[in-house]
Order: structure tokens, then C-alpha cells, then sequence
């Protein structure tokens, strides 16, 4: 007689339901809304499909890790070989399940192969987020090609998948594919995040929007080399597996997938599954070194002065900065060794006496005494062929000698004690001896290739640190948005989300990283009025707005600017720093503008009392009139104040002329219809912004 057992993890926003039968691993065979009270029978045997023409005889199992020796006729969730290379078929047996308050692991082995298997399940009650992760030791080494974290089913009523694109400059670009029978497989072997491949993929059902229907979405945080896969069985079954960069891992006895995130939405859209993933990642998994001390307005000087460092400028810069509003000094590359451009000097961790006669101190008692804290620039990872430290080390790079060099630059190999011994006491050092409470940790190139114990000294060497320098705060860059994830976010505290300070490049990548990321961790600068990037000329107005829908900061030389534009980023930084509190906790919902030309969003407080709508206009619309705008996250029941915060005032009376309720003063309206109806704009030129705020009264 056959046993079947069945668990059931619930959440506020999903459940996870696993079924073993007769002592196999179990299936996940629901994952969707909460469902309350319902037979165990049902859930264990009513998903079982059918048996039919060209089939085999026993469906097999589409377990948490599809195995091969079932006869499984997808891509199994483990491959691995003996340390001879002999290809090893695991057949796993269920050993226990151990449960615990909102979490469980399941416990499975082949004996005979001595591997043991564990997976491990912990829904978050307040976030709503399941975490997934999955473990495999062996008696002997084995070399390990493939580990999926759990497996999960695909939406059986999703008709498409987004994933993420990218580039340098041009972060978070979303793909659209059909999901159809056959395999989407996407790997990144950059040995970084990447660019090119931000772990994530959103799955809204049929007819679902970004505020309307059911939604699924997951994240798998680690910051090396990626697999994902989504693949439609014949039988019409789904699976969805993470995991690390196939082949990434030396023989071992012991490997660990990184923790896949999962979120679901019944009927809020794919921002339901955002709101679970921003509050998740700020309130979860970042650890800030003072959680009361409010998000300070960032300076960084790259944009401003690049390798061209003297005291007399900087000091100029610091007190233009802090005249503007700023709160922390950031100095970036060229401090150290003899950094005149990039081809030199990486790894020489010691100030530049030419440039820095008397160290570094002299600049930071003078942003000290302006109010400002200060922050410092490093790439640890990596090494210029000319500098002291490969001359000495050269056993120290990663890669063949010859290799092809990414910013005239090698990576170090972070899997060595040694490397990261030296690295701890040259970071340690500077942060011991000056007064750093903030550290903008870059990463300007991929690796030679994909290696996971790269990225495990990475974590480890970041953990040294942060235990040795609790009150330092640490920014992840990677040429900007190369390694955003969160494994990196447990040991760091802001992402530089582009190297792009185009306010339009800008505000379109925030709107898409919103399904991942809150703004408290999410820099964004105001960028010199022609942009660095794209040599694009943008009014103050827009590049100080999108810069204040994050966290906040300013990246150009203050001297540009004439008296108008300092008045405007004096008026935008003192808006940002007066509703910090609450905007940097809120949440953020990015709108389905009915005019394509608009990138808008949403922010509305924790308690639902306030909200600040940005309405960006990227292009000319196709339309002549400006179409309503529908809001999203209020109370439908609650009335509400809104008013202009920031008008595009760029338009002469004779193009925008019409009686448009928000031109003569705040209106009240209730959530619903807010929600339903929408606000109308003035008409306004491309390029501009217009931000609302509204209040419940």
C-alpha cells in the first residue's frame, strides 16, 4: 500500500504545498494564494495527472529535484560525476522532514552512492517571501555540474516569463518570452551578477497588469555565475530551477546552492510580488550599521574631476557640495599607488603622497568641520598588470597570464587566504587610521571565468571587514549595476544601480529595478546638466527629481550650475530630506501609464497615509492631449488631498491653456477613484517631470 505524506508552508501572500509518495523525494505541487482548509487527500492526489498515448506507464515525479534515474523526462535538478569522471544517477530517498515555526528541511539520501541531500524552506510571516536553498554532501569528492535550489512549478495560466537584460549604461532592460513547450535557458558566466543577467524572473498570469491579477516572481541572491531555466514538460507540467553557473565548483564533498527568493501575488500584479521583494530585502536581509540615522544626501566627485585630484579642488567641491545640501563627501578613484587613469595601480592601496603630501586628513577635516561625513573609494578584486602588488604577487591573479585584460585590469583570486589576508589589513588599515564611515566598492570587469569560490572569498572578505567596521556602510559597484543581488545586499547597504547619470536612462532603469529593490538602497544622482554617458543636455528639474525618487545624491561639479539651477536642487534636496522618513520605507509601485511616453510611479508610507507620484515624460506622446493617469496602493474608501509638488513649467499658456483641475490648486478625491479614473496633467514638453503629493485626510 502506498504512503503518501503531504506539508504545507503558508504565508500572508502564498502557501507551498509538498506531497511525497511511497518515500520519494516530495513535489511541490501547489504554489500559488493561500488556501486555507482543504483535505490532505486533495492536495496529495489531485494534482496527479493522467496517463495516456506515448506515455510511460507511471508518471515520474516533478520533485523539489527532478532525478534523472526516474526516468524524468526534463532537465534533472542534479548532475554530477565521480571524482574519476564516471557520471553518477542519484536515487534519493526521503529520510525525514524536519519541521520548525514557518520552515522546514527536507532530509533525503542514496546510500549507496553515500550522498546525502537536504532542501530547506523558511516562509517570512510579516514579508511574505519564501526562501529556498538546497544542500548535497558526499562520503567521497565528487565533481558537481549542476545543483538546483528547490524546484518549483511554473504557473500553469502564464502565457509569458520576464527576465532581465542589460549593459553597461543600460541596466535592467526586461525580456519577454512566451512560455511554450521546450526550455528557456539563461546562464550567466560572467563570474559577477551581471549586467547582462539580473537573477530574476517575473510570471504574471493571463491578463494579469503591474497593479491587477495573480503574479509570481523570484530572485536567486548570490553574486557569481547563474543558471536559470524554465521548461514545459510534454505532458504539459512546468519547473522552474536556480542555481549557481553549471561547472563553477572544484571536486568537494559539500556544496550549497545561494537562496532563492519567491514571491507570489493573488491579485495586486507584479507589484504585489515587487512591495514583498522591496520590503524583504530592506528590512530582512540589509543589515545598516545605524538603523535610526536617517539616508544622507551623497556627494561623489568622479563626474566632477575624475583622476585629477588636488586638495585646494576637492576642498572647493566639499563646501559647494555641502552649500547644495549634501551629507556625505565620497572621494573615487585615483587617491592611491600612482592612479593617473585606469592602467595603473590597482591593488597599491596606499595614499598617493604626490598628489596627497600630507594624506588624506587634511580633505577630511575639512568636510568633517562642513557638516559632511566622508567616504572612500576601493576596488579590492582586482589588479593592474603595473602595480607593486602583481609585480610582487603574481601568482595572485585569476586567469591564464595571458588573458585578455578588462580595464587594462585582472581579478585577483579571492579563493586564496592569503589574497584575502592582504586585502583585509590594506581596507582595514585606511579605515582604521581615517575617520571612513562609508566605503563605494567597485568592480570593473567579468572574471576570466565563472568560479564559485570566487565569489565565496568575495563574501568572506566582505564579512572580515564588516565584523572589524560594524559602523561602515558599504556601496556595491560593478561598472554600476553589475553585481546587484541579494547575496551581495547581506553585506552591503546601497546598490550603484548605473554608471549612467541620464536622468531619462535613469528614471526607465529605477522603474524596472523597483520589482527588486527598495529606494533606501538604490543610489541615484544628479548628474551634470550634459550627460558623461550619452552627451544628452537635461533641465535640473528632471535630473534632481529622478535623483530623489532614491536615495539621493549629486555627481557633477557644483560650479556648473548657474543661480536657478542651485536654487532647484537646494528646493528638491531640502523636499527629499523633509519626507526621507518616510519615503525611504515606502513602498514603491510603478504605474501601467496609459500614454507610453510616461514612466511613472507610485510611492505611498507604510500606513498609508501619504503618497508622492512621479510622472516622468521620457518622449513625445502619441496622443495630442495628456491621458489620465490611474495611481495604484491607496485606500480606496479614504479621501485624499493632492497637490503639485513640482510642476513641468516649461509649457507657454498657448500649449497648455486648458482647465485642468490641478492648475488652480490641490484636489480631493477618494482612493477609488484615484485609482480607477486617474489624475489628468497639464500638457507638458518632453523631458520634464511632474510630481504630485498627496495626503488622507
Amino acid at each position: 500500500m502506498s504512503e503518501t505524506k503531504v506539508w504545507r508552508l503558508a504565508g500572508p501572500s502564498q502557501e507551498l504545498v509538498l506531497v511525497s509518495h511511497d518515500g520519494r523525494l516530495p513535489e511541490a505541487l501547489y504554489w500559488g494564494a493561500p488556501i486555507g482548509d482543504e483535505d490532505p487527500r486533495t492536495l496529495a492526489d489531485g494534482p496527479r495527472i493522467d496517463i495516456t498515448g506515448g506515455m510511460l506507464d507511471a508518471t515520474a515525479d516533478l520533485s523539489i529535484c527532478p532525478e534523472a534515474s526516474r526516468s524524468f523526462p526534463g532537465q534533472p535538478g542534479l548532475i554530477l560525476r565521480a571524482a574519476d569522471g564516471a557520471p553518477l544517477l542519484p536515487r534519493l530517498a526521503l529520510e525525514r522532514v524536519e519541521e520548525r515555526e514557518g520552515g522546514l528541511t527536507v532530509h533525503a539520501a542514496d546510500a549507496a552512492l553515500g550522498l546525502r541531500y537536504a532542501a530547506l524552506f523558511d516562509m517570512d510571516p510579516e514579508t511574505g517571501i519564501l526562501v529556498l536553498s538546497s544542500e548535497l554532501t558526499s562520503d567521497a569528492p565528487v565533481l558537481l555540474h549542476w545543483l538546483a535550489a528547490p524546484v518549483l512549478p511554473g504557473p500553469i495560466l502564464c502565457d509569458e516569463m520576464t527576465d532581465y537584460a542589460g549593459r553597461w549604461c543600460g541596466e535592467f532592460q526586461p525580456v519577454r518570452t512566451p512560455f511554450s513547450p521546450g526550455l528557456r535557458w539563461r546562464e550567466n558566466r560572467t563570474g559577477r551578477t551581471g549586467h547582462e543577467h539580473f537573477p530574476g524572473l517575473v510570471l504574471p498570469a493571463r491578463g494579469a497588469a503591474r497593479n491587477t491579477g495573480a503574479a509570481w516572481a523570484m530572485h536567486y541572491g548570490w553574486s557569481g555565475g547563474h543558471r536559470m531555466l524554465a521548461e514545459e514538460l510534454p505532458d504539459g507540467r512546468r519547473q522552474i530551477q536556480w542555481g549557481h553557473a553549471g561547472r563553477t565548483e572544484e571536486a568537494a564533498t559539500r556544496f550549497r546552492t545561494a537562496k532563492l527568493y519567491a514571491a507570489h501575488s493573488a491579485e495586486g500584479g507584479t507589484n504585489g510580488c515587487a512591495v514583498q521583494f522591496q520590503r524583504h530585502l530592506r528590512d530582512r536581509i540589509v543589515t545598516w550599521p545605524d538603523p535610526s540615522r536617517p539616508r544622507p544626501v551623497h556627494y561623489n566627485c568622479w563626474e566632477a574631476i575624475y583622476f585629477d585630484h588636488s586638495l585646494a579642488r576637492l576642498t572647493a567641491l566639499a563646501e559647494r557640495a555641502a552649500a547644495l545640501g549634501a551629507e556625505r563627501f565620497v572621494l573615487d578613484d585615483g587617491w592611491f599607488g600612482r592612479r593617473d587613469d585606469d592602467t595603473t595601480s590597482l591593488g597599491d592601496w596606499t595614499v598617493d603622497r604626490r598628489k596627497w603630501p600630507d594624506g588624506l586628513q587634511p580633505l577630511i577635516d575639512r568636510v568633517h568641520a562642513l557638516g559632511m561625513s566622508f567616504g572612500l573609494w576601493f576596488e579590492p578584486e582586482m589588479v593592474n598588470p603595473d602595480s607593486d602588488l602583481l609585480r610582487a604577487h603574481p601568482g595572485w591573479a585569476l586567469g591564464a597570464e595571458d588573458q585578455t585584460l578588462g580595464r587594462f585590469q585582472k581579478a585577483l583570486d579571492l579563493s586564496l587566504p592569503a589574497v584575502r589576508d592582504h586585502l583585509f589589513d590594506a581596507i582595514s588599515t585606511m579605515l582604521a587610521d581615517h575617520a571612513i564611515d562609508y566605503v563605494k566598492w567597485d568592480h570593473n570587469r567579468v572574471l576570466p571565468q565563472p568560479d564559485a569560490a570566487q565569489t565565496r572569498g568575495v563574501y568572506d572578505l566582505l564579512d572580515r571587514l564588516r565584523e572589524a567596521h560594524p559602523a561602515v556602510e558599504i556601496e556595491t559597484c560593478a561598472s554600476g549595476g553589475g553585481r546587484i543581488d541579494f547575496g551581495i545586499l547581506s553585506r552591503t547597504h546601497r546598490v550603484w544601480l548605473s554608471d549612467s547619470n541620464d536622468a531619462l536612462e535613469r528614471l526607465r532603469m529605477q522603474h524596472e529595478a523597483a520589482q527588486f529593490l527598495p529606494a533606501a538602497v538604490t543610489g541615484s544622482h544628479v548628474g551634470p546638466r550634459r550627460a558623461h554617458t550619452t552627451h544628452r543636455t537635461l533641465d535640473i528639474r528632471l535630473r534632481a527629481w529622478v535623483a530623489a525618487q532614491r536615495h539621493m545624491g549629486f555627481e557633477m561639479d557644483p560650479a556648473e550650475l548657474t543661480p536657478e539651477e542651485e536654487d532647484v536642487l537646494k528646493r528638491v534636496t531640502a523636499w527629499w530630506k523633509a519626507n526621507r522618513d518616510w519615503t525611504m520605507r515606502a513602498d514603491i509601485l510603478p504605474l501601467d501609464a496609459p500614454d507610453p511616453a510616461v514612466i511613472a510611479e507610485v510611492q505611498v508610507s507604510r500606513d498609508g497615509d501619504r503618497f508622492v507620484l512621479f510622472a516622468g515624460k521620457a518622449a513625445s506622446s502619441p496622443q495630442i492631449a495628456p491621458k489620465p493617469l490611474p495611481l495604484a496602493g491607496l485606500d480606496p474608501d479614504a479621501l485624499y488631498e493632492v497637490a503639485v509638488a513640482e510642476p513641468a513649467p516649461w509649457a507657454p499658456p498657448a500649449l497648455s491653456r486648458g482647465p485642468v483641475a490641478l492648475r488652480d490648486g490641490p484636489i480631493r478625491a477618494t482612493g477609488r477613484w484615484l485609482m480607477g479614473a486617474g489624475v489628468t496633467l497639464p500638457w507638458s514638453f518632453p523631458e520634464t517631470i511632474w510630481v504630485l503629493e498627496g495626503r488622507r485626510l
